[in-house]
């Protein structure tokens, strides 16, 4: 039955797409989605919650606002909401390299993933001056008029739309991805009751072939996303990884803000820095220390630096000033959203 629906509803979105993006000049067109049948991290933070292997979505929708639009409204909608997104995206500065976020937060019952994409999204474009650009996908029952959903079709959508406002040989895409994750190294993608596909290492990395990226940062913050660093390795990409390919990483949960990750690399690391590689070291000392306190088996956070991707990273960076540090404020719920659970 799910195989069916899914088919459906792509084939919907597909239409949709033909129907309302022709004739619209300066917009990029958004490529159909065909999914595969593939198989999920971490402020007032919550020490100690962490998500394994077997993660399932609660099949009852719990976390649907009940006063928001219908699963069917939301997945007829995400043509226009991603239009939408990269038409607000902030003009290409000319004759500098630039930087595009695009922030991916899969799992819909837990605030914390949200909170997060969306502070990445203002501390780039508010510190890191107009060269910094972003985009947010996340999967929230507070955001589901107002935010594309994080899913597979989205996210490759996005990149093909980033791809058309972006110089690709030049520019440099940072991908940032929060989620729950498991133990085969695939991620949760979960707005339930909607059929989303799980994205797993290789997906991703086959997601991310299919553009034309030169320069890539990609930022995996959830359990075992070590995992994800195989696949992703190139010589023109950084890969941050908040866990060992076998631990945990820590901080999500309903009583989380922000995850471990979040908060040391984003929140304390890049306030006080613009180099992606050394926050990232601060960041893993400062995990350390946290879960040392906490008596916690350490997730120990993975890099792998290609070879050239350093040298890009510091063209862009003599482009801007750093502007002040940006505080790190949960966003208030809507009301739709106040009756959520956590699974």
């Amino acid at each position: 039955m799910r195989s069916v629906l899914t088919i459906l509803l792509a084939f919907a979105a597909g239409v949709l797409v033909t129907l309302w993006l022709p004739g619209r000049p300066g917009t990029p067109s958004l490529p159909e989605h065909h999914p595969a049948d593939l198989p999920p991290a971490s402020a007032s933070m919550s020490p100690g919650v962490s998500y394994a292997a077997g993660f399932e979505a609660d099949s009852e929708g719990d976390d649907w606002p009940p006063e928001g639009p219908t699963p069917e409204q939301v997945l007829y909608a995400q043509p226009r909401l991603l239009r939408d997104a990269l038409a607000r995206v902030t003009p290409r500065i000319a004759g500098k390299p630039n930087l595009y976020l695009l922030t991916f937060a899969g799992d819909g019952a837990e605030d914390v993933f949200h909170n997060e994409a969306e502070y990445a999204a203002k501390l780039f474009t508010t510190r890191f001056g107009a060269t910094a650009h972003s985009l947010v996908l996340e999967n929230n029952p507070a955001t589901l008029t107002s935010h594309p959903l994080a899913s597979w079709s989205n996210l490759d959508a996005a990149l093909a739309g980033l791809g058309k406002l972006m110089r690709p040989e030049q520019d440099i895409l940072l991908l940032y991805i929060s989620s729950h994750g498991s133990e085969d190294h695939t991620l949760l993608v979960d707005m339930d009751p909607l059929p989303l596909d799980q994205i797993g290492a290789q997906d991703l990395a086959g997601i991310l072939a299919m553009h034309p990226f030169k320069w890539k940062v990609v930022v995996i913050n959830a359990c075992y996303s070590g995992g994800f660093v195989p696949p992703l390795r190139a010589p023109d990409t950084l890969v941050l990884a908040a866990a060992r390919t076998d631990r945990s990483s820590f901080g999500c949960g309903s009583d989380s803000d922000i995850t471990y990750f979040g908060k040391a690399w984003l929140v304390d690391a890049l306030n006080h820095t613009d180099n992606f590689v050394d926050a990232f070291r601060q960041a893993s000392s400062e995990i350390r220390q946290w879960e040392r306190q906490d008596k916690l088996t350490p997730s120990e956070p993975q890099i792998d630096i290609g070879i050239g991707i350093e040298n890009q990273l510091a063209l862009w960076r003599k482009g801007f000033t750093p502007g002040p540090a940006v505080a790190f404020k949960p966003p208030v719920a809507a009301p739709a959203a106040a009756a959520t659970t956590t699974k």
